[in-house]
């Protein structure tokens, strides 16, 4: 199978690009940090090759537009996140930020322009995020991106190792 790779876009303070294998070090700082994995779907990763099998797998499905985010000021790739269709033409946003980059409103930048970026290239009627209810930072970046509550849910870690009572906001397109 074939990858497809989402087009490079730019903020105004980042590069949004497709991740590579060139990548896994850099990823591996914020998929093995457990501050960052707290409320994570994905199990911690323990070694570099857990990382290099999730970047494998990223561009194997069309319907998932996934981006590592670089700091233009310092090249730097400092997290990643996308946007990937569910159904109904409903898509959900997903994100990992490295911890030293909290709290300076990247994951809302580049979250944005790839909302903007799917808008215009597909068919989208709402957008979707869950986080956990202890993630307060997650809720302020779906807050700010216009998501609002829509529903009570949970979610499990891949592994089935920890399950977490989570919210659902949504925005309608």
């Amino acid at each position: 199978m074939s990858k497809i790779y989402p087009p490079v876009l730019e903020t105004e303070r980042l590069i949004l690009r497709p991740l590579t294998l060139d990548d896994v070090d850099s990823c591996f700082k914020w998929t093995s940090d457990p501050r960052v994995n707290k409320y994570m779907i994905y199990p911690l990763h323990k070694s570099t090759e857990n990382t290099a099998a999730w970047i494998n797998m990223l561009y194997e499905n069309e319907n998932n537009i996934d981006y590592g985010f670089v700091l233009k000021e310092t090249g730097a790739l400092i997290g990643s996140g996308g946007i990937y269709k569910k159904e109904n033409d409903e898509w959900m946003i997903g994100y990992n930020l490295s911890f030293d980059y909290w709290h300076h409103g990247y994951t809302t930048e580049a979250i944005s322009k790839i909302i903007e970026y799917a808008c215009t290239n597909f068919s989208v009627k709402a957008i979707t995020g869950s986080f956990c209810v202890d993630n307060i930072g997650s809720r302020r970046v779906m807050e700010k991106l216009g998501l609002t509550y829509f529903k009570d849910c949970e979610y499990q870690k891949l592994d089935g190792s920890e399950t977490f009572k989570s919210m659902l906001f949504r925005k309608e397109l």
